[in-house]
């Protein structure tokens, strides 16, 4: 039940804001739009931000299923430019309302959670540490992060697949290499 309640909260405020900016709406036209009285809407989220980031989160994730090897992060990340792409109102409110450095901070653990599938699945065989994993799907998902927030700035025109396409050419082999120079030598027994 709780879902269905964030659901419906999630459908309430992208339904509004295809009518109105986000900083015009209250916490009180969702619960009325949806139906339910404001302390549920608090049992859910502190805030209206909290419910956007909520809803930024949940469709990227559902983008994202199944999407974090190394065969099919590609995938993952044309997912991730279509779902924004279908809730193009909701993203460009939220864009213009809240800011580049939200939307980026939204959707900044999503890309950094595809990248570390894609680096734990290449490691499997080394002696990495984890700092030095996420410190390389950091700086690749500040790559991406900036393609994607160029994209949305120019009115998301530019086809996701080929450009995609473009950032794999331009990154396809360096997970390996980056992996191979954090990689830590095995320590030789002492004789």
């Amino acid at each position: 039940m709780p879902q269905f309640t964030k659901f419906a909260l999630e459908a309430s405020l992208k339904h509004l804001l295809a009518q109105k900016p986000l900083n015009k709406i209250t916490i009180n036209d969702i619960t009325e739009d949806c139906g339910i009285n404001r302390m549920t809407f608090y049992y859910h989220f502190k805030d209206i931000y909290d419910l956007v980031e909520w809803s930024c989160l949940e469709d990227a994730r559902k983008a994202l299923e199944g999407k974090k090897t190394y065969d099919t992060w590609q995938q993952g990340y044309v997912q991730i430019f279509h779902a924004v792409r279908e809730n193009k109102p909701f993203i460009l409110n939220v864009y213009r309302c809240v800011g580049q450095a939200q939307v980026e901070r939204y959707l900044t653990p999503l890309t950094d959670s595809l990248l570390m599938g894609v680096l734990d699945e290449l490691s499997a065989n080394m002696t990495v540490r984890e700092e030095d994993k996420q410190f390389i799907a950091r700086v690749y998902s500040y790559a991406f992060m900036g393609l994607m927030l160029d994209w949305i700035k120019q009115d998301m025109r530019e086809d996701p697949e080929l450009l995609v396409a473009r950032f794999a050419r331009v990154i396809q082999d360096d997970f390996a290499v980056a992996l191979e120079r954090f990689r830590i030598a095995p320590s030789n027994p002492a004789k």
